[in-house]
């Protein structure tokens, strides 16, 4: 695994707009590895892959206390958000030091891509 260099606000490159994932292969499950050890290390609790200057559709979180409960995310969609919000007190590790209260719906439903092209839930029910 690589720790990878994490693009910082106002780089241009964070305004592309990353790409479905086509191809399930080693080369993902290494971006995968190193963007999660990227994480980690920062420390931070999510990275999208274009925070990397890979402008496709990954991402890796862990809102654990732990660091141990690892989620990656590969072409995801929100299918279905409340009408209910919530504000949750947020960061980004392309802006580091800035926090602010962001309204989200308080629970959300998606899916993913998998191998071969179909979609599957992402889980049911969880808060945004």
């Amino acid at each position: 695994m690589a720790l990878l260099n994490i693009l910082r606000y106002p780089d241009p490159r964070l305004h592309k707009v990353a790409k479905p994932v086509t191809v399930f292969d080693e080369r993902l499950k290494k971006l995968v590895a190193d963007m999660a050890e990227t994480m980690y290390d920062a420390p931070g609790v999510g990275l999208a892959a274009t925070q990397i200057d890979v402008h496709e559709q990954v991402l890796v979180i862990d809102v654990s206390d732990t660091n141990n409960e690892l989620r990656v995310f590969i072409n995801p969609e929100i299918t279905w958000a409340s009408d209910e919000k919530q504000v949750y007190d947020e960061g980004c590790l392309s802006v580091p030091g800035i926090y602010d209260g962001v309204e989200r719906p308080r629970l959300r439903r998606g899916r993913q891509g998998v191998r071969g092209g179909s979609r599957r839930p992402a889980g049911s029910l969880h808060p945004a």
